[in-house]
């Protein structure tokens, strides 16, 4: 392979010719946390605050949920803390205060002639070289070793590597920004399903008297379910949907196995789903639902049971329904208590909706499913920010774009 002029061939590969390779242990300090006595742990905000992880990093951001009075090892304002032991391990952020770290987080401190932010970044973007040295166990747990022998490229200036991190961090400006926008938007949302879809509150121009109905009278068909056994799958053919398909309410068309024709010709005789049915999780999530929106061809499995809703009625009005408290607290009272939970079809029919009239459902389906589609184009934009970031990450940690 022919090197340009200004680069040279390394382990890390292609690097500039003035960059070095690093390990993080020569250019940082890993502090690795030490819990201390449960006696001094309280929620008073006596003492130093302390974040113990992993809980602490079920957000983006760590959580101070408790503090302790007898402080062991601490962190700086300006550190990076990296969660290291349980599900959340790979996670960081930046600490804004002096804490109290416990055993589940390391503090990544910049030596001098370092830079915190960057190096943050090349962590990041080694995330799951560093997940690798905890692969197999059934609870994570990064040492302060595996840590410090990370090998990154490193930029021989303070400006240079301060110019890559201001780069990045403005892009993750842009989608931090976005996140609290979607997450607004969704906010939104949800409290206008709670309020339109029980008749709290009414859309111009209606205002007649509400109903109520149990499923059984607004289908066409009595609520049905997939094959209760298990097909022989291929690597083509007919979608075969379960439970773990129907992902935030929508179905994940990603990760699919796929049915012979035969077989979906014979399990089409229960059960065919088609356009404006509701697929509603009876087993395992009880209670996820998604509607289908084409006339793609797909069968499901017996964790999935199928609604269909009549001509005079709105399915999608039923299908944000089944979304609301109204009746998530009605599909969890006719659950039952097994490991992994379970609702019978003849249940299913039992739950009971608000019934506005025809007009009114198509109405309040419209709002829901244009707040639907504006949440979706932020949500694509924020992936494109996400892969513009990639991009970035890939040429400026590497060298392969310099800024200075």
């Amino acid at each position: 392979m022919v090197v340009k002029l200004g680069y040279k061939q390394t382990e890390m590969g292609v690097t500039p010719e003035d960059w070095d390779v690093k390990q993080i242990g020569n250019i940082a300090e890993v502090i690795m946390g030490q819990s201390p006595v449960g006696s001094s742990y309280n929620q008073e905000g006596l003492g130093i605050p302390l974040i113990n992880g992993p809980t602490e990093f079920t957000d983006k951001y760590p959580i101070k949920r408790q503090w302790t009075t007898e402080p062991t090892k601490l962190c700086k304002n300006g550190d990076m803390l990296l969660c290291v032991r349980g599900s959340s391990t790979g996670r960081f952020n930046i600490s804004d205060d002096k804490y109290c770290i416990g055993r589940g987080v390391a503090a990544i401190r910049a030596k001098p002639g370092s830079n915190t932010k960057y190096i943050i970044y090349q962590i990041d973007s080694n995330i799951q070289k560093l997940l690798l040295y905890s692969a197999g166990s059934t609870f994570p747990n990064v040492d302060g070793k595996s840590i410090r022998s990370i090998t990154i490229p490193f930029p021989p200036t303070i400006k240079e590597q301060q110019a890559i991190a201001t780069a990045l961090s403005g892009t993750d400006a842009l989608i931090t920004g976005l996140e609290r926008l979607i997450e607004k938007k969704r906010n939104i949302k949800k409290g206008a399903m709670q309020e339109l879809l029980i008749g709290k509150r009414r859309l111009s121009g209606f205002t007649e008297e509400w109903g109520k109905s149990k499923l059984i009278q607004l289908t066409s068909m009595q609520v049905t379910d997939g094959p209760h056994l298990t097909p022989r799958f291929l690597k083509d053919g007919v979608p075969f949907l379960s439970v773990n398909n129907i992902v935030n309410n929508k179905i994940d068309w990603t990760d699919l196995r796929y049915i012979s024709k035969s077989n979906d010709e014979e399990f089409s005789k229960k059960c065919k789903p088609q356009k404006r049915d509701i697929l509603f999780g009876k087993a395992a999530t009880v209670g996820t639902v998604a509607i289908v929106e084409s006339d793609i061809d797909f069968n499901i499995w017996s964790p999935l049971a199928l609604i269909r809703i009549n001509n005079k009625h709105i399915a999608k009005f039923f299908y944000y329904c089944l979304q609301t408290s109204l009746l998530f607290r009605q599909i969890k009272l006719f659950t039952n208590s097994s490991s992994q939970g379970n609702i019978g079809m003849r249940d299913i029919e039992k739950l009971e909706f608000p019934i506005p009239t025809k007009q009114e459902q198509t109405a309040i389906a419209q709002v829901l499913s244009d707040m639907d589609a504006e949440i979706e184009a932020l949500e694509m934009k924020l992936a494109k920010y996400h892969d513009i970031k990639k991009g970035m990450m890939q040429e400026l940690l590497t060298g392969k774009m310099r800024l200075v």
